[in-house]
C-alpha cells in the first residue's frame, strides 16, 4: 500500500525572526492508487505539503507517512515531477529517463528493459536519442514524468507539471496523464492552481484556505464521474461539457473566491 498520509501537520517559517504560519492543521489522506488534486489561493501552502511529502522539508508539528513509513527524506518511495522539466540538455531522452536508475545501480540490461517500457508507455518512441533542445515543451515533459514512472515509485507527486506549457498542450497533456493512470496506476498528489485540470484528473480535489493553509473541503469526483460515465469521453472538451463538471468547478471557484476576498460572494 502506497497512500500519503498528512496527520496534524504543522509549518512554520522563520523571517525576520518571525515565526510565520504556512500550514495550520492539515489532514488529508491520498489512498492507495488515488489521485488527490490540491488547489487554493495563492500562497496558501499546497507546494509546502508536496515538499514535506518529498521529503525536502519536515513539518514543524504532525507527521507524514508514505506506505505507513514516516517521511524523514527523500527516499526511492517517491518521485517528484515539476512545473520545470529539469532535463539535462546534454543527455538523450533514454539518457535522461535512465539516469534515476543508473544512480540506484541497476543493472544496465534491467535500466534498458524498464527505459524501453516506460517510453512505450509515454508514447516516446522514435525519440529515444532525441536530445531536450530537439523536443517541444509537452515532449520534454513526458520525458520528465516518463524519468519518475521508471523509478517504479510508490508515491508520485506533482507540482504544477503542466504549468509552462501552452494551453493547448497542457490539455493533450491532461489526456495523456488520465491514459497512462488507466493503463499504470499509481498514488499520485497533484498540485494545480487550475480547477478544470484538477476535476478532470482527481479522483478527490482538496480545497486548501487561504494562509495558514488548512483543508477547507474535499470533493469526491469518482461517483459523480461513474453516474456520468466520464470514462467513455477521451477528449476532455467533452467532459468539460457534462453538467455534474460544470457543477463541481463552479462550486470549486466559488470556494476559492470566498477565501480570496475573504468573505462568501
Amino acid at each position: 500500500m502506497s497512500a500519503i498520509i498528512f496527520e496534524n501537520v504543522y509549518r512554520y517559517f522563520t523571517r525576520e525572526g518571525k515565526s510565520l504560519p504556512a500550514l495550520d492543521g492539515i489532514d488529508l489522506t491520498v489512498a492507495d492508487k488515488e489521485v488527490v488534486a490540491l488547489v487554493g489561493p495563492s500562497g496558501c501552502g499546497k507546494t509546502t505539503c508536496l515538499r514535506l511529502a518529498a521529503g525536502f522539508e519536515v513539518p514543524t508539528k504532525g507527521r507524514v507517512t508514505v506506505g505507513g513509513q514516516p517521511v524523514n527524506g527523500p527516499g526511492p518511495d517517491r518521485a517528484v515531477v515539476f512545473q520545470q522539466f529539469a532535463l539535462f540538455p546534454w543527455k538523450s531522452v533514454e539518457e535522461n529517463i535512465a539516469f534515476g536508475l543508473r544512480n540506484q545501480g541497476v543493472s544496465a540490461s534491467t535500466r534498458r528493459e524498464r527505459v524501453s517500457a516506460v517510453i512505450k508507455l509515454m508514447g516516446l518512441e522514435g525519440y529515444e536519442t532525441a536530445y531536450p533542445h530537439q523536443l517541444s515543451g509537452g515532449m520534454q515533459q513526458r520525458v520528465a514524468i516518463a524519468r519518475a514512472y521508471v523509478l517504479d515509485p510508490e508515491a508520485l507527486l506533482m507540482d504544477e507539471p503542466f504549468g509552462a506549457l501552452d494551453a493547448q498542450t497542457r490539455i493533450m497533456m491532461q489526456e495523456e496523464l488520465v491514459r497512462i493512470a488507466r493503463v499504470n496506476p499509481r498514488t499520485v498528489l497533484f498540485i494545480t492552481h487550475a480547477v478544470d485540470e484538477a476535476v478532470y484528473l482527481a479522483d478527490r480535489v482538496a480545497v486548501m484556505t487561504r494562509r495558514p493553509g488548512r483543508i477547507k473541503e474535499i470533493l469526491d469526483v469518482r461517483h459523480v464521474r461513474n453516474a456520468e460515465r466520464w470514462n467513455d469521453h477521451e477528449r476532455i472538451e467533452d467532459v468539460m461539457d457534462l453538467e455534474s463538471f460544470v457543477h463541481l468547478r463552479t462550486h470549486i471557484w466559488r470556494s476559492l473566491r470566498e477565501e480570496k476576498i475573504g468573505v462568501a460572494p
